[in-house]
Formats: C-alpha cells, structure tokens, sequence
C-alpha cells in the first residue's frame, strides 16, 4: 500500500503543524551514510580486519574454487578436456550408485552404512565427553592442578593425524616371533582380562574389523574431547556465582548444583554445538580411516570418502562417480543441519540461524 506524507509527519500540538518525526530523521541520516560508517568503521579497525584476509583466502581457495569440480557429477570424465567442456551426462552418475546390483554401488551403500554408524556412536559416546571434562575442570579449585589437567587433555589435539595413527598403530600392533614383535601394549591388556584370545591379539587388532569402531572411537575422543571441552568450559564459568549461592541455600549439593544450576545455564551451548556436530554427522574424515584400515577391515571400516578416494585413484574414468558420491553424502549432511536447527528452534527456541 503507498504510504502518504503525513504517515512520516507528527502533529505538533503547540503549533497545530505537522512536522517531520525525529526518529525518522535519524533512520533517513543512518540510512543515507550507512557505506560511509561502514568504511569509517573498517579505518578505525583496520588491523581485525587485515587479520581476517588469511581466513578469507582459505575459504576461496579450499573451498568456493573446489565447487567448480563438482560439474564432473554431471560430465563424461575426459582427461584431455576441462570439466566444463566434457560433455553432459545427465544423472547418470547417481542412478549408478542407487542401482545396487552392482559391485560398485553395494561398496557404496556399504560405506555410506559404515560412515552413519561410525558418526552416530561418535555423536553417542563422542558428544558427551566434552561436556562431562568441562563439568570436572569446574570443580577443580586449584588452579595450578586445572592448568596441569587442562594441558594434559588439549595436547592430544595437536598432535599430527600420522603421528596418531601411527600410535594406535603400535598400541594394537601385531606380533610376529620371526623378528621378536609382540602384540601391543593395550591387545596385551585386554588379552590379560580375557575379552580378546591370543590369536586375536597376535593377529592385531587393526586387522579384526569387529574391533575398528572401537578403536576409532576411543581414539578418537582421547584425541578431541578435552580441546572440545574448552567451549563448554567457557560457558560455565560465565555462570553467575549467585546462582551457586542461591542452589546452596536450597540445600543443593554439587550433583544437585550440575543438574539444575549448570546445565540448564549451558544449554544453548549445548544446542548449537550439537546442531554444528550433526551437521558433520556424515563427514567422516578420511585421513584416520585410510591411516588405519586395510582390505581386511573394509567390512566395517570403509566410509564414503575413502571410497571416493579409493575408486577416483585406482580407476581415473570412475572419477564422476567418486565425485557423486561425496556430492550425496555432502548433500545429506545439508539437510540434516537444517533439519537439526528446525528442531531445534521449534523445540527450545535456540538456534543456530
């Protein structure tokens, strides 16, 4: 509906004249200079904003540039041409991998399978420990000693994939009485408690695709957890000692002081850090699994992007139907973000957009 002049005008009472709202004269000014505040703001900060150039060019170049390889999902692979230029292929890519009656799309379904459970015992087991580590370095109240835990648990973060790896590796290991190797520290373990037999633990643990997961995921929260921890840590310590004093006074113990006090004061954090996880249900990296596994354990080790790996390099014509492959997985783990966030705004009013 067109809006007429006296919508912007107020009636001056003393005088009987309309004249112009002053809140409107503001909005008009802000809007009139708004390019100029914005270029006076970037002056004044100039240097928060050079530090933001690194991160940009990352984010061009690994990963808005890569998306223009996505146009082989839908090409004739021809090494000799450019994506753009090889010819149209339609959907067929996809109808090769949903087909299932084929070697090439069962290994597929089989990854995909491999890369859900594998994210959802990691979103089970892997999403609360972060949280429960936070709740503990709360309750530290020497600070030296939360320093020393806190160092100790984020260290594991930083070590290299390789070196990680390489660890589980030999704490797993297998033994071999040709050149004196025994099995690994921890397949001694479990062999001493009786949940492996000797010809499991000689074998190695890497090469018995029962044990994959395990091994995967509790590597894979000693690696994690205490650096995740650091954002729930935050937000508990920006807790309001008077809600402590108040809990107190109503007889509330520590457990009582967590449950009713902590969490629900995190609870936010919780929701968008649990939004952004599910979001990466199904990127499983596959650094770890391709470090770790063998043919031995594709069974249950396999996941789609070391399938992708594994097809696009042995057989380069195959590329397209490595590079539909991750495209779907990609795709799926879209719709589960704005799946998670519809829930959750509609459930608890947070959100992450």
């Amino acid at each position: 509906m067109k809006k007429l002049a006296a919508d912007y005008l107020v009636l001056d009472e003393a005088t009987g004249k309309y004249r112009e709202d002053p809140e409107q004269i503001v909005r008009d000014d802000v809007e009139k200079h708004y390019w100029l505040n914005v270029a006076r703001t970037v002056l004044k900060d100039w240097r928060l904003y050079l530090m933001l150039v690194p991160m940009l060019l990352v984010f061009l170049f690994w990963r808005y540039f890569p998306m223009y390889e996505l146009l082989g999902c839908f090409k004739i692979y021809n090494a000799n041409q450019e994506v753009a230029d090889q010819f149209y292929s339609g959907f067929n890519y996809f109808i090769e991998l949903f087909r299932g009656d084929t070697e090439l799309s069962m290994e597929f379904w089989r990854a995909f399978r491999n890369t859900f459970v594998i994210s959802f015992y990691g979103l089970l087991f892997g999403f609360p420990m972060p949280i429960i580590i936070a709740l503990f370095f709360n309750e530290i109240k020497s600070n030296i000693a939360r320093s020393v835990y806190q160092v100790l648990t984020y260290l594991p973060k930083f070590m290299s994939t390789v070196v990680m790896t390489t660890l589980i590796a030999m704490l797993v290991r297998q033994s071999s009485g040709t050149i004196g190797i025994e099995m690994g520290v921890i397949s001694k373990f479990l062999y001493s408690l009786g949940l492996i037999t000797e010809e499991v633990g000689n074998a190695g643990l890497l090469n018995n695709p029962d044990f994959f997961r395990a091994i995967y995921q509790i590597s894979g929260i000693w690696e994690t957890a205490g650096y995740d921890s650091i954002v729930f840590f935050a937000a508990i310590i920006a807790i309001s000692p008077t809600s402590y004093e108040a809990a107190q006074i109503d007889g509330a113990g520590k457990m009582a002081q967590m449950r009713y006090v902590v969490l629900p004061s995190i609870l936010s954090t919780v929701v968008i850090m649990l939004i952004n996880r599910i979001g990466s249900l199904l990127n499983v990296g596959y650094e770890k699994v391709l470090l770790l596994y063998n043919p031995d354990t594709y069974i249950t080790a396999d996941v789609v992007s070391t399938f992708a790996q594994r097809w696009g390099m042995d057989v380069p014509v195959l590329q397209g139907i490595s590079s539909s492959a991750e495209m779907l997985n990609n795709v799926v783990g879209m719709l589960l973000v704005i799946g998670a966030n519809t829930i959750a705004r509609k459930a608890s009013d947070v959100s992450l957009y």
